[in-house]
C-alpha cells in the first residue's frame, strides 16, 4: 500500500543556494526561554563569588562551600513554592574517600539538588541539568585562599538556579533533576557519587546536559571576542561500550552516531530554532583536549551525557590567583563575563531540556532491511513505552554530513524512502501530539 508522505526539508548547509528553513517554535518553550534574565544571572553569579572560596574541601559556614550550598538549596526551596508540590530540593551529603591526591583523607561532600516530578506516572525517565559549584585557585589543594570561581563554574550554577525558577511552574512528563555538584575539580567527585548511585538504583536517566564554563565570550592570547557561539562536546565512540556494541558499531559505520552525539545534534536543532542569532558548535571530543568534566561519569556508567561550554576561554581568568601581575589582572570574577552570553547559553539549555521533557521515549527496535539488494530503503521499528505519538521523522543525512538533513513524516512504524542506505545514514524520532521530538535512534541491520 502506498504511503502519504510529508518530506520536511530541514536546510542546515548554506551550500544549497534555493534551501529554505522552516522555524515552528512550541509556544510554551518560546515563552521560558523569553523569561531568562541576564540581570538574573548576574546576580546569581556575584552572590556565589562573594564567598571567599567554594574549595570543596572548604568548611567555613559564612564564607565557604556550606554557606554557597545553603544559598542554592534557598533558591531551589523558594522555587518549588511554585511548582504545585512537584519539586523538592535538598542538600545530598556523602564522604568523599582520601585519595592521597587531591582527597588528603576521607572528607565530607554534598551536593545539592532539585528534582521536579515528572507529570506522567507512568513516565519513569529523568533528565538532568547540571553544573559544578566548587571552585579553585592556582593551588588545587588551597582550600581557604580567595577562589570567587564566578565563570567556572559559578555561570553554570546560575544558569542551573535560573532554568530551576522558570521551569518550576511549568508541567513536564517527565522528572527533571536540576543538580549543582560539589568536588568537580578535586576528581568530579559529586558527579561520580551521584552517577554511580543512579546506576545501582537502576534510573532511567535519559540525557545530562553538563554546563561548565559557560559565561566568558572573549579569548586569551588569540583576543577573540564573540559571544554567537558556544560548543556542546560528546564522545564519538562510547567509553562504557560493550563488545557486542562495538562490533554493531564498526559492522554499521556508526562511528559518529553514539547516543552522546545524537543528543548533541539535538541540542544544536533546538537551540538554534529557539535562540536567534546564536550557533552551536558540535565538537567531536567527549571534552576538551586532555581535560575532563562532570558529564564523564555518567558516560562511564553508560548514560547519554554531553559538556556545554562557551566557545573561547581566557585562561587569565582560570584556576589563576586573583591578582594583579605586569599590569594584567588574573582571577575568575565576575567583572570578566558576559551575561548576555550566559543567557543566551542558559536559554540554548531550556529550548533542549523542556522539548526532552515532554517528548515521547524513543522509537523500539529501530531496524533498517538489509535482507535483500536495493536501492531504496526501508526502516521499521517499534513505537515508544512511554508517551503519546503522534507520528515519527525518519530523518537522513549525507555520510559526510554532521546534521540531519532531511526528515520524513509518517505515522506509521514503517517507511520505505527512494535513498540508498549505502549513501546515507538514517534514523527514527518520535514527536508527541504537541511537536515535542524524542531523541533519535540510530537504527541496526535486519538481515533476517
Amino acid at each position: 500500500m502506498r504511503k502519504n508522505l510529508f518530506i520536511l526539508f530541514i536546510a542546515l548547509s548554506s551550500q544549497a543556494a534555493i534551501s529554505q528553513t522552516t522555524v515552528i517554535r512550541n509556544p510554551e518553550i518560546a515563552e521560558m526561554v523569553s523569561e531568562i534574565s541576564a540581570d538574573s544571572l548576574e546576580h546569581h553569579v556575584r552572590t556565589l563569588a562573594s564567598f571567599n572560596s567554594r574549595h570543596t574541601l572548604s568548611a567555613d559556614e559564612e564564607k565557604g562551600m556550606p554557606a554557597a550550598q545553603t544559598y542554592v538549596l534557598s533558591k531551589f526551596n523558594h522555587f518549588a513554592k511554585q511548582s504545585g508540590g512537584r519539586m523538592t530540593a535538598e542538600i545530598e551529603k556523602f564522604t568523599i574517600a582520601g585519595d592521597q591526591r587531591r582527597i588528603p583523607e576521607d572528607s565530607p561532600g554534598a551536593n545539592v539538588v532539585a528534582r521536579m516530578k515528572g507529570t506522567n506516572p507512568d513516565d519513569d525517565r529523568i533528565f538532568i541539568i547540571s553544573a559544578h559549584m566548587d571552585s579553585r585557585n592556582k593551588d588545587i589543594m588551597d582550600a581557604e585562599g580567595y577562589a570567587p570561581g564566578a565563570n567556572d563554574d559559578g555561570s553554570g550554577t546560575a544558569a542551573v538556579i535560573e532554568l530551576a525558577r522558570i521551569m518550576a511552574s511549568h508541567e513536564f512528563s517527565a522528572t527533571i533533576l536540576f543538580v549543582a555538584f560539589t568536588g568537580e575539580e578535586q576528581g568530579l567527585k559529586g558527579a561520580t557519587y551521584l552517577a554511580d548511585k543512579a546506576k545501582t538504583e537502576e534510573w532511567n536517566i535519559a540525557a545530562v546536559l553538563n554546563n561548565d564554563i559557560v559565561g566568558n565570550s572573549s579569548s586569551s592570547e588569540t583576543l577573540i571576542k564573540d559571544n554567537l557561539k558556544m560548543r556542546v562536546f560528546s564522545e564519538t565512540i562510547p567509553v562504557a561500550e560493550t563488545e557486542r556494541e562495538g562490533s554493531i558499531r564498526r559492522y554499521t559505520n556508526a562511528d559518529n552516531d553514539s547516543k552522546s552525539r545524537q543528543l548533541a545534534r539535538y541540542i544544536k536543532e533546538l537551540g538554534e530554532r529557539y535562540v536567534d542569532q546564536f550557533e552551536v558548535k558540535l565538537i567531536y571530543r567527549s571534552d576538551r583536549f586532555l581535560r575532563g568534566g562532570d558529564q564523564t561519569p555518567f558516560a562511564r556508567n553508560a548514560f547519554t551525557a554531553v559538556r556545554m561550554s562557551e566557545m573561547n576561554e581566557n585562561f587569565l581568568h582560570q584556576h589563576e590567583n586573583v591578582r594583579v601581575e605586569d599590569g594584567i589582572q588574573y582571577g575568575d570574577l565576575p567583572e570578566f563575563m558576559d551575561f548576555e552570553y550566559l543567557r543566551k547559553v542558559s536559554a540554548v539549555n531550556l529550548a533542549s531540556l523542556a522539548s526532552l521533557a515532554n517528548s515521547p521515549d524513543q522509537p523500539q527496535e529501530v531496524k533498517i532491511d538489509v535482507r535483500g539488494l536495493s536501492n531504496k530503503s526501508t526502516l521499521l521499528w517499534d513505537a515508544p513505552t512511554i508517551g503519546k505519538v503522534k507520528g515519527y521523522f525518519v530523518m537522513m543525512r549525507e555520510t559526510s554530513s554532521a546534521m540531519w538533513e532531511k526528515k520524513f513524516w509518517t505515522t506509521e512504524t514503517t517507511l520505505t524512502i527512494p535513498y540508498s542506505k549505502d549513501n546515507y545514514f538514517f534514523a527514527v524520532q518520535a514527536v508527541s501530539e504537541s511537536g515535542a521530538e524524542s531523541l533519535p535512534v540510530f537504527p541496526t541491520p535486519l538481515s533476517r
